[in-house]
């Protein structure tokens, strides 16, 4: 189903998008380019309203990034879209108005989505809700902005289409969109390879205090609060360290649980070629992918990390 066949079927004179809390590349890949979309493909609605949390790093230069609102206001939509929410309670900015809202849309591609919206489209075999979206976008309205969005959140869902969730569509539509002209490779050096001193600072650290288990086939580390002011990182300085774990040889699960409040910490896991991580993170109220999900726990530094290796050793 077409953006514009739903936008011509509700006729809203107002619109709000919004994505996860805590949103990744494909998450504000997928927001700002169907932000972007509407604005071009229907100026009739002339209330287009984008909700992102505030974020840091090369993603907030995203085209149309810089027009999103960071806090919830008063306004009662007639259509509001989810983008990369796996559920309702992981809106992140704008929830009260997803629930006010006339009309509502769900456009994800997590398999653990329960449906939550008046209307859902989810693609639980697409490798990330940008490529969903790539075909519900008319191309006499696409440019060369929309498909870099699209291009950016493709990319940080699928590893640059080494996860095996890229599949061969995955690569036909990654190709279509070159033909727009982004700057591709820039987008991936950008995305995963530039890093800042801290950040590479803070993921020497990490990766150094990381140990084996299982027989080395889980790789798992632990970062506080505290650790992280003493390197000066923030949250958004530790987006490649599971990924990194994932490299380690002959490990098949990782496991990576960093504190976002005293004793409450966010978990990040990912695995090789076995394990369903999701169903791991779903013991504890996550989700997300077969090979790349997360959930939060509640508890002290080795309760966080003894929980999840029991659930993954049990899994292996």
């Amino acid at each position: 189903m077409k953006i514009s066949e739903l936008v011509r079927e509700l006729k809203p004179r107002n619109i709000g998008i919004a994505g996860h809390v805590h949103p990744d590349g494909d998450c504000i890949g997928s927001c700002t380019s169907l932000y972007l979309y509407l604005k071009k493909a229907h100026p009739e609605i002339t209330d287009v309203a984008l909700y992102l949390e505030e974020i840091k790093g090369e993603l907030k230069n995203l085209p149309g990034y810089g027009r999103s609102v960071h806090e919830e206001d008063d306004r009662v939509f007639d259509l509001f879209i989810t983008c990369d929410v796996s559920e309702i309670e992981r809106i992140g900015v704008a929830k009260e108005l997803f629930g006010k809202a006339v009309n509502t849309i769900c456009i994800d591609h997590h398999v653990t989505n329960p449906g939550f919206a008046d209307t859902n489209i989810v693609d639980a075999e697409a490798g990330s809700c940008a490529e969903v979206l790539c075909e519900m976008y008319d191309r006499q309205f696409m440019d060369r902005d929309i498909a870099s969005c699209l291009y950016t959140g493709m990319i940080h869902d699928t590893g640059v289409f080494q996860y095996q969730n890229t599949r061969p569509k995955t690569l036909r539509l990654a190709a279509d969109l070159l033909e727009y002209g982004i700057d591709f490779s820039s987008i991936i050096d950008r995305s995963f390879n530039e890093r800042t001193f801290v950040q590479s600072r803070i993921m020497g650290y990490t990766l150094n205090k990381a140990q084996l288990y299982h027989s080395g086939k889980t790789a798992a580390v632990t970062l506080s609060i505290s650790e992280m002011k003493e390197y000066g990182a923030t949250l958004e300085d530790l987006d490649m360290i599971v990924s990194q774990l994932r490299f380690i040889e002959g490990v098949e699960a990782a496991i990576f649980a960093y504190e976002v409040s005293d004793g409450y910490w966010k978990l990040s896991m990912r695995s090789k070629s076995v394990l369903d991580v999701s169903k791991a993170c779903a013991v504890f109220g996550g989700g997300g992918h077969v090979r790349a999900a997360g959930c939060n726990m509640s508890g002290d530094e080795k309760q966080v990390l003894d929980g999840a290796l029991a659930v993954i050793g049990e899994m292996l």
